[in-house]
């Protein structure tokens, strides 16, 4: 499922994010989101600056659209109401991206270990700041493109 387009497709920028910086380089970017406000703005801001993305509701809708595609990186929110993006990373087997990133309100140290666990490099916690998200998409961009 290719993310939601806002206003039919013509880019809504709010004000906040017209002083984001473009991506230095590109990242293919796989999003696993049951909240639509999220997801929206989300894929909003990867798609400002420059990524390409692509996104599921549902842990069963990602692991359906993630088999035979080339993601760079793994965006996943842990509490999905059909399972969990510990479950989730785990059952994707050979098709998992390289770099994940995990998402949750939820921020206990035990919570941050089972992402770690679960092969998360990152685990942030919503809301997620642009400047925050940037750094870590920097770090896998780095990590992806060897630069």
């Amino acid at each position: 499922m290719h993310c939601w387009e806002p206003f039919g497709g013509r880019q809504a920028i709010p004000r906040y994010m017209t002083s984001v910086s473009k991506a230095s380089h590109p990242l293919r970017v796989f999003i696993v989101e049951d909240h639509p406000d999220t997801l929206d703005a989300i894929c909003l801001y990867l798609k400002y600056v420059g990524h390409t993305v692509r996104c599921a509701r549902t842990k069963k809708e990602a692991l359906k659209n993630i088999a035979g595609e080339d993601y760079d990186v793994l965006i996943s929110d842990i509490g999905l109401s059909d399972g969990n993006g510990w479950d989730l990373i785990r059952e994707m087997g050979d098709w998992r991206p390289p770099f994940a990133i995990a998402m949750s309100g939820y921020g206990t140290l035990t919570d941050r270990e089972r992402s770690s666990e679960a092969g998360f490099r990152h685990h942030l916690i919503k809301p997620v700041s642009l400047e925050k998200l940037a750094a870590v998409l920097d770090e896998a961009a780095m990590e992806v493109h060897g630069r």
